[in-house]
């Protein structure tokens, strides 16, 4: 029976524990370059040292054509190598590892380019920044850039990369049927829709060799009419099981969903039979799926966390607002103080992130400043 502070292995690396910490967009890079920032480290390197095995820093955007926020960091040029490699060291410092995690906006983009378009899989005007189709010398492009991401990663001495393939960005737009109304061989069935993810897969794969570990995050579903379905999530990840992805995270919803079914939900504290978001997909997923799974959503408390490992309905538990608010809560736990993570789900932090602030709990920082005792 596995234990949630077992340390384990994903192809070369080693994590002490199966916490992981879900991708979040910080918002703290340099906000013209994407370079990292003092702030940037601070952020990562206080998860780190509060226990979690796995930090995964957020929406490493792989080309400019790609960039979706101010303030996203950036993993699209040579230059933003040494502020990486200074974000590995600090968390690697802490016993943890890093695994970078690559993305392209696609046509869920709030920052038009030089060419004043987004590019994606059709011509969609999702934002204000109006999409035009991806052209087949787009697609081998972008499968490049991922590829190019991928070397600046390991160079720098991340442990591990994860492709953004959920929540609506590139990689999920082609997946959908909602976003991807194409007609040639990137479109229509299932196997065509994930002919670019897998493009990208392949590529990074043979870019970083067999013993880097390549992961990637997709969606079990949309949540909107017409997008990816429940019944297509395992086809797909049998697909990324035989191209050799070394792990899966599963999540769901997209920008354009209804908040209730978004990764993100506003939900406030429930019970903790609610706190699980994608547990029928987990289940259907470790019914045919050797890969190792990480499931992301929900997860308050540290009895359902600990379930999720010893029942087997995966392998890996993400958080990411929990660990906003309370970035020490991995080590609290581990240390014998059990309480549920004290995050109600607001939401708030996605106000100081799209302003390109930085990433924080903004309740906590409205008791701190009130003089509240903070827990």
């Amino acid at each position: 029976m596995a234990d949630l502070f077992e340390r384990t292995e994903v192809n070369s690396m080693v994590l002490r524990n199966r916490l992981v910490h879900s991708a979040t967009n910080e918002g703290a890079a340099n906000r013209e370059d994407g370079c990292v920032t003092e702030q940037l480290i601070a952020l990562r390197e206080e998860v780190a040292k509060g226990g979690v095995g796995l930090v995964i820093p957020g929406n490493a955007y792989v080309s400019d054509e790609g960039k979706s926020r101010p303030g996203q960091l950036g993993v699209h040029s040579d230059e933003v190598i040494p502020g990486l490699s200074r974000m590995a060291e600090a968390v690697h410092h802490h016993g943890a590892r890093i695994a970078l995690q690559l993305q392209h906006a696609g046509g869920n983009m709030y920052v038009p380019p030089a060419t004043g378009y987004a590019l994606g899989p059709s011509d969609l005007q999702l934002t204000d920044v109006p999409s035009k189709a991806m052209t087949i010398d787009d697609i081998a492009r972008t499968v490049a850039d991922f590829a190019s991401a991928a070397i600046r990663a390991k160079a720098a001495g991340c442990d591990a990369v994860q492709l953004h393939g959920a929540h609506s960005y590139l990689l999920s737009q082609f997946l959908s049927p909602y976003f991807n109304r194409r007609t040639d061989g990137y479109g229509g069935s299932l196997e065509n829709r994930a002919r670019f993810p897998l493009e990208v897969l392949r590529a990074v794969r043979q870019a970083v060799g067999p013993r880097f570990p390549v992961m990637i995050k997709v969606n079990c579903e949309d949540f909107v009419d017409g997008g990816f379905a429940l019944h297509d999530f395992v086809p797909l990840c049998l697909m990324l099981e035989r191209e050799g992805v070394d792990a899966i995270e599963v999540s769901g919803g997209t920008h354009f969903s209804d908040p209730r079914y978004f990764c993100s939900r506003p939900v406030g504290t429930v019970p903790r039979e609610q706190e699980i978001y994608f547990k029928e997909a987990a289940e259907r997923y470790k019914r045919e799926i050797s890969v190792p799974l990480m499931l992301v959503g929900g997860v308050r408390s540290y009895e359902v966390a600990n379930w999720v490992v010893r029942s087997g309905l995966a392998d890996y538990v993400s958080l990411s607002r929990p660990l906003i608010r309370e970035p020490g809560l991995i080590g609290r736990w581990q240390q014998g103080d059990t309480r549920p993570s004290t995050c109600t789900s607001c939401n708030l932090c996605f106000g100081p992130v799209r302003a390109g602030e930085g990433l924080y709990c903004v309740p906590l920082a409205q008791e701190r400043q009130r003089g509240e005792p903070v827990d």
